[in-house]
């Protein structure tokens, strides 16, 4: 009875409020949309997704040089979410809530999730290390700030206090992303994605693909007192706990939000089938 109360006071025929299925449905259209690209779109769309980050890398680096300020360093990387936003271009950490929807709904494979969630991660990095060599080729004297920024990250020691902004870093991106699904405004897109820089950056959160691009950048001096191995033994735990905070906060709460939801359309792919 109570989901026909709801049904009848609504405009959609969903056991669930009109903005909830609305922003439902554009999750798993979008998500389907990115889990059936080929190898050749996850590809160029996650070397994109890392070039354009570090273009909000290097603004973040620059104001941080002047200014000292972590906070409004943050405010300045949100020109590289803003240009993921806009340029369509994607980062590995944007896929723990849309794609993984898309699969519980029936519309894609755990094989494509796979695929999208390595592709773009290898793509993102390669995009990445290259931009910032150019960075620190093209701005040396920016060179000791990334390196202060990078020790921050690389040279934390897996305790409870890393573990804990991994997390953060997880959630946070993730929540941003579910800000922009909420909504078809782009201005409203473009005002949660400045607010997701500025808390993931500005509070110097660890995040698996930022981050190590900062270390890249520190690598690429010549100076940093740290190698690849170093970066690898913060990336290893710092991405699964970027994946553990987007999926076990932000994705898992919206999917038990929208079981009715997930069923029909379960149960519609199926009939498709």
């Amino acid at each position: 009875m109570t989901d026909q109360r709801r049904v009848q006071l609504g405009d959609t025929d969903a056991p669930a409020e009109d903005e909830v299925v609305e922003a439902f449905d554009r999750v798993v259209s979008q998500g389907a949309q990115r889990l059936h690209r080929t190898w050749r779109e996850v590809l160029t769309t996650g070397l994109a997704g890392g070039l354009e980050v570090g273009v909000g890398v290097l603004a973040l680096v620059a104001v941080y040089a002047q200014t000292g300020s972590h906070l409004l360093a943050g405010l300045a990387f949100s020109v590289g979410f803003i240009a993921l936003l806009l340029a369509r271009s994607e980062l590995f950490t944007e896929g723990f809530l849309l794609p993984v929807t898309a699969v519980v709904a029936g519309r894609a494979s755990w094989a494509q999730l796979g695929k999208l969630w390595g592709g773009t991660l290898a793509a993102n990095l390669v995009g990445g290390w290259l931009f910032m060599w150019v960075v620190v080729h093209g701005y040396p004297e920016l060179g000791p700030t990334v390196v202060e920024s990078a020790r921050h990250f690389v040279e934390a020691p897996l305790d409870l206090r890393a573990a804990c902004l991994a997390f953060l870093g997880g959630t946070v991106i993730t929540l941003m992303t579910r800000m922009q699904n909420g909504t078809s405004a782009d201005g409203v897109k473009v005002v949660a994605a400045v607010a997701g820089a500025f808390v993931l950056a500005g509070l110097q959160l660890f995040h698996s693909v930022l981050d190590s691009l900062l270390v890249f950048g520190a690598i690429h001096t010549g100076t940093a007192p740290f190698g690849y191995g170093e970066w690898l033994a913060w990336f290893w735990y710092v991405t699964l706990l970027n994946m553990a905070g987007g999926l076990l906060v932000v994705t898992l709460l919206r999917l038990v939000r929208s079981k009715e939801l997930l069923q029909r359309e379960r149960a519609a792919a199926g009939a498709e089938d």
